[in-house]
């Protein structure tokens, strides 16, 4: 058996507890063959309370010299109170030649940025946290939009859950895609999700602007593209006769259903062919393409490149991204 490798993640006063606990778990989650010992290294050695009032424990302390191989940092509104920021950037500055890997979750790149080691750097943070981070760190190449972003050693993500996301694309990295993915499917994760996909997707806009009857349908679709998803079956889903439902929803979402299915179907193959092992053909089949040719029109249509041409340049792209 290997060594399992060493994670830490920072904890502090008012940190964002999912921020910390999301990748906690999915390292555990990864962790039945001792791949992983994670520990909580806090600012002192005291307990403190989460912005959400639940007391953790730090493992260690930075005043140790308790050495790891992974570094994340949460986020959290303590963060961004002078004292625990400036120590924090201090502590990470000195570790940061020692570490393989420093990731920050959410509003956590606060206690990176002030390093300068993310300077010239593509990064990620939460949607809400964008303009701020870009105007007080005009250095940083501030990504608006994606989950997370690597860049050499540097990982950074959005909000909350994509701490979890962000931790499975680690272990991935580390493991391998099965790990990965039966790391996920232990946390009960509807679906491992890419880097480079949006904070804010198709199906929670769809979901946000909806009237009642149309709040669970985006989800039901994402859940059944390769069935059929024609008027008739989505009138029959939301209980309404299929002239009102076409009317209504080209009403509310300024689209045709028909289109509204294809640009899932098309986002959801675009995340697929980041999967390596997948056919062009099996991946047009399972998200309910009649044909692969079909598939092809309207993925250049959609996104001005051939499938094939996409997964290519996405390969090169990780490569690139990894040796830096």
């Amino acid at each position: 058996m290997t060594k399992p490798i060493r994670v830490g993640i920072l904890g502090f006063e008012n940190v964002a507890a999912l921020d910390l606990i999301g990748p906690l778990e999915a390292f555990a989650a990864a962790s039945l063959s001792q791949r992983y010992e994670t520990s909580i290294i806090g600012i002192n050695p005291r307990p403190f309370i989460s912005e959400s009032g639940v007391v953790l424990k730090p493992h260690h302390s930075i005043s140790n010299r308790y050495e790891v191989d992974t570094l994340i940092i949460p986020g959290g509104k303590g963060l961004r109170e002078a004292w625990i920021n400036r120590r924090v950037a201090n502590w990470v500055a000195r570790r940061a030649p020692t570490l393989r890997r420093i990731a920050s979750v959410c509003t956590g790149i606060y206690g990176l940025a002030p390093t300068g080691l993310l300077n010239r750097r593509h990064v990620a943070t939460h949607w809400r946290f964008t303009q701020d981070l870009a105007r007080r760190f005009p250095a940083l190449r501030v990504d608006s939009d994606a989950l997370f972003r690597k860049d050499g050693k540097f990982y950074t993500s959005a909000g909350v859950t994509a701490g979890i996301d962000l931790a499975l694309a680690l272990i991935e990295e580390d493991y391998g895609p099965r790990v990965a993915l039966a790391a996920a499917r232990e946390l009960v994760v509807y679906l491992k999700r890419a880097g480079g996909q949006a904070q804010y997707s198709e199906p929670l806009q769809f979901q946000i602007e909806s009237a009642d009857s149309f709040s669970d349908l985006a989800a039901w679709i994402l859940g059944h593209l390769d069935c059929d998803l024609s008027v008739a079956v989505l009138a029959r889903r939301v209980c309404l006769c299929e002239r009102h439902f076409n009317r209504r929803f080209k009403s509310a979402f300024d689209r045709t259903p028909a289109a509204f299915v294809e640009e899932l179907r098309l986002s959801e193959a675009r995340r697929r062919l980041s999967a390596p092992l997948a056919s062009v053909d099996r991946i047009a089949a399972s998200v309910g393409f009649r044909s692969a040719d079909v598939f092809r029109r309207a993925f250049a249509r959609r996104f001005g490149i051939a499938p094939s041409d996409y997964r290519r340049r996405f390969e090169l792209r990780t490569r690139r991204e990894g040796r830096r």
